[in-house]
Order: structure tokens, then sequence, then C-alpha cells
């Protein structure tokens, strides 16, 4: 602590390390809603939130979880089911008439390919309007679940390592070398839902 009897403190959000309030302004002086993607191991979560001065005010959401009713049998926190939650979330937000949004990772490190930036390449195909550089978006096999695919396919010579891996789609008695296909009928579902049918 300091000597001096007078010393000013970071704002409390800042000291707890939960608010960067420069990257934060620069984001605001937008003037747009933000998309806002947070993540856990089995839930992907997409916001769009508009500033007001009493606090931020969530517009639209849209989760992992919501997959569900929609058919999604497979893990709620992985690369496709991320593009799916932000395909979602653009469509909603198309619905709602909102088009313009700047990307808000938070705290989060950018990491090119990663599921924020699958979230946001489905926002965008989702009709919403986001500034980005498309070479941080995920490359489309890998957004189907493709890699996944493969790797089943590896590890089904090991049977152990097989189980150990991918126990709950056993347990759901799925294929996993049907992974894009079922990926493919959810995506189908949401399009066909954004295009009125």
């Amino acid at each position: 602590m300091k000597k001096r009897k007078i010393y000013s403190l970071d704002l409390r959000r800042r000291r707890e390390g939960k608010t960067h309030y420069k990257k934060r302004l620069k984001i605001l002086i937008s003037n747009k809603p933000r998309l806002v993607i947070r993540r856990s191991l089995k839930n992907i979560q997409a916001n769009i939130i508009a500033y007001e001065t009493k606090g931020d005010k969530v517009l639209l959401s849209a989760n992992s979880r919501e997959l569900e009713k929609l058919g999604w049998k497979l893990n709620k926190g992985n690369l496709p089911s991320a593009y799916l939650v932000g395909l979602l979330l653009g469509k909603k937000a198309k619905d709602k008439g909102i088009k313009n949004a700047i990307l808000d990772l938070g705290l989060n490190k950018s990491v090119k390919g990663n599921r924020f930036y699958a979230a946001l390449s489905g926002a965008l195909d989702g009709g919403l309007e986001i500034p980005h550089n498309p070479e941080i978006l995920p490359p489309k096999d890998r957004i189907t679940g493709s890699h996944i695919t493969k790797y089943a396919v590896k590890l089904k010579n090991d049977e152990n390592a097989f189980k150990k891996q991918f126990n709950n789609y056993i347990k759901n008695n799925l294929d996993m070398e049907k992974f894009i296909e079922h990926f493919n009928q959810v995506k189908g579902k949401i399009e066909a839902e954004k295009d009125g049918k």
C-alpha cells in the first residue's frame, strides 16, 4: 500500500479482472449493439447487448441448450454447436430488425478459428453485419465437424480410447460417422425458421 494518505484505486471491476474499460469504451463509441459471446465446457452463450446509461440491456439471447429443441444430440460446447448458436442468434436478430453489431470477446484471448469465431461465422451467415477479418473464421470443414468425424474413425481401432472419448454419443446411439449429416439437419431447421417456413 502507498504511504501517502490520498491515493486512487482502479475501478472495482478492473481490479477484479472483469472489465477492460479502454477496450469497452472503444466498442461503445461505435454506437452499435454488441455481439457478446461467452463459453463454458458444455455451453455457448451469445447475446446482442445494447448500452444504456442505467446498465447494459440484453436485446436477444441464444445458447447451445436451445439446440436440443431442434434435435441437436451432440456436444453443446464444441465448434459446430458454437456455429449453430451464432446462426440461431443471427436468425433472431434478423426477425427483430437488428442488422449490425460489434463483436465483444470481453477478456477472452483472440485465437484464430476458435469457438468464438465459429459463433461469429454463424451470426454472419444468419444475416448480421459484423466488422471482422475473414482470416480469423474457422474453415467450413471444421464448422461442420469433419475433424471430429475423422478423429472418431481414427479411434475406432482402439475400442477403449473410443469409448472413453465418445461415451456420451455411444449412450445416445449416435453414429459418429454421421456427425456432418446431423449437423446439416439441425442447420437446415434453423435456416428454415429464418426463412419463415
